[in-house]
């Protein structure tokens, strides 16, 4: 069991919660539902969490409405925080490398602050 976090910019804004605003309320509660599996289960299906390969912890959770892919990334904090640092539209097969490589920024982001904190 996870706890699910989202990514808080220097101003405050999340951009996972304006991606989920961009999505129809059907997109939306499917995303939600996908989020409270890797939230209440010890293991969940890769179908809808996995680790990216060669991103340096890099996770994806994805959910499919229709013909509709989306996809979140994000990282764990002591394996059991997951910190949700972007959302997309899924267009091709590849995750776009500029979303693996924001979804790397924040993370640095977070453990730099992270780390100044616990100092």
């Amino acid at each position: 069991m996870k706890k699910i976090v989202f990514y808080a910019l220097p101003s405050g804004k999340k951009p996972v919660e304006a991606f989920f605003d961009s999505l129809s309320a059907k997109e939306a509660q499917k995303m939600v539902w996908v989020l409270k599996l890797i939230e209440e289960f010890e293991t969940v299906s890769t179908q809808y969490y996995k680790p990216l390969t060669n991103t340096n912890g890099i996770i994806e959770i994805r959910a499919h409405l229709g013909k509709n892919h989306f996809r979140l990334l994000g990282f764990e904090d002591q394996n059991t925080l997951v910190i949700l640092t972007n959302g997309f539209r899924k267009k091709d097969q590849k995750v776009p490398q500029k979303e693996i490589r924001l979804a790397q920024q924040r993370k640095e982001e977070y453990l730099t602050h992270k780390e100044k904190n616990d100092e």
